[in-house]
């Protein structure tokens, strides 16, 4: 008799399944790389946004403390103190810059740290990129503060 070679089963992939998955993943690689190298623009509008958000929170929080406060008034100047904090307010709302030396504007109220600020007269501007900056317009008698800005943020 024979000797009969028992048949094997070989178990693993191919080369060619192999270079298939390779060449796959390079193909989707190629395609995803455009969509994550730019992580700066999405970095600076995140920053514009909590920024904003920052300033919206803190002028409606001051102008709650004011509409609570006997002594701040809705029309013109007048403090408000907030955590042993006083805030200057313009028109029942936080003023841009304050008026007083050791008083706060909106800045202090919002705690905008980490990017360029400036104070204008009346207007309040955080700077987080050339074409990404968060602007505060002090409000106008019976009206709220404008908050906008630059949005490209590219």
């Amino acid at each position: 008799m024979m000797n009969m070679i028992p048949a094997r089963n070989q178990k693993g992939f191919t080369l060619i399944e192999l270079v298939m998955v390779i060449v796959i993943l390079g193909i989707l690689a190629a395609f995803a790389l455009p969509r994550f190298a730019d992580f700066g623009g999405d970095a600076r509008a995140a920053s514009r946004d909590g920024i904003s958000g920052a300033i919206r929170s803190a002028s409606s929080i001051a102008h709650a403390a004011c509409l609570a406060s006997s002594s701040c008034s809705n029309s013109g100047a007048s403090t408000v103190t907030i955590e042993g904090a006083t805030v200057d307010m313009v028109n029942g709302y936080p003023a841009a810059h304050p008026a007083t030396t050791g008083n706060i504007g909106i800045g202090g109220m919002a705690q905008v740290d980490g990017v360029d600020v400036s104070n204008s007269g009346t207007t309040f501007t955080a700077t987080i990129a050339s074409d990404c900056t968060v602007t505060y317009a002090e409000a106008a008698s019976g009206a709220s503060p404008t908050i906008g800005g630059d949005d490209t943020c590219s």
